[in-house]
């Protein structure tokens, strides 16, 4: 299973809207938007779960792909990194 990266997503795009657009490329396992704790709205980025092979065909499609006057990017996540509190 491959994570993938969708960022510069517009801000009215939810989890449902990410999984269908990813879902002619192959099965999705997961899609999900994230989004500001406090407010709930949209960061503007997502992540995508698929099989290897699935998720590399999608990468490819999608990346520069227009979805509401919006370029998204497309590609494959890196594992999330610990980062050091700044306070």
């Amino acid at each position: 299973m491959k994570s993938i990266f969708v960022g510069n997503l517009p801000w009215s795009v939810n989890d449902s809207e990410l999984e269908n657009l990813f879902s002619q490329f192959g099965q999705v396992l997961s899609a999900r938007v994230i989004t500001d704790k406090f407010s709930g709205k949209s960061k503007g980025f997502g992540f995508v779960d698929m099989e290897d092979a699935d998720a590399e065909k999608a990468i490819a499609a999608m990346a520069g792909y227009k979805l509401n006057d919006r370029e998204i990017t497309c590609n494959e996540a890196r594992p999330k990194t610990e980062r050091k509190n700044r306070f």
